[in-house]
């Protein structure tokens, strides 16, 4: 705001922003109830509902990746790492996997993407006990890293088999 302006409040004394920031977050609020279990709550970040408990996702998710051929290099357990310092969080449980043979041409394109490879996914507990899984879009991470057409296949291949993984590990 520039000096002399004055800002035009509701009668309430809600700042007009204030308002449309607040309704913007109550209109995706209810899509995200209403398309169900696929949410994407910040740019590129896709969050799926699970119809496990954390460690049986994450149990499903390792076993599809290693089903398909990729590597699992790690597991990282946020919750675990907490504790070891007496402070509490629900499961956050990330596994870092992938193939040489999906990530490699899309490094030859653009190198920047090894900071986005290999893939990760996040499983985690929300405050009501819901179990979520979350991960990367790839074509937001393409985006982002400004990959050109010729990698279009390997990225469709990505997308696949992530989308195969990720639906076997918290469907049904």
């Amino acid at each position: 705001m520039r000096g002399g302006e004055k800002t035009r409040r509701s009668p309430n004394g809600i700042l007009p922003e204030d308002t449309m920031s607040f309704s913007l977050k109550i209109v995706a609020a209810v899509a995200a109830c209403l398309l169900g279990a696929r949410a994407m709550a910040a740019d590129g970040l896709v969050t799926i509902r699970s119809n496990h408990g954390p460690q049986e996702t994450m149990n499903r998710l390792e076993a599809e990746v290693r089903a398909k051929g990729m590597t699992v290099f790690a597991h990282v357990d946020h919750a675990a790492g907490a504790a070891a310092v007496g402070l509490l969080l629900r499961p956050t449980d990330l596994i870092i996997f992938g193939a040489a043979k999906g990530g490699t041409p899309l490094m030859q394109s653009v190198q920047t993407i090894g900071i986005d490879l290999p893939l990760k996914a996040l499983v985690w507990e929300d405050a009501s006990g819901t179990t979520w899984l979350s991960y990367n879009d790839p074509d937001w991470v393409a985006k982002r890293h400004g990959l050109g057409s010729e990698t279009e296949a390997p990225l469709k291949a990505v997308s696949s088999a992530l989308n195969a993984i990720v639906g076997a590990a918290t469907g049904p």
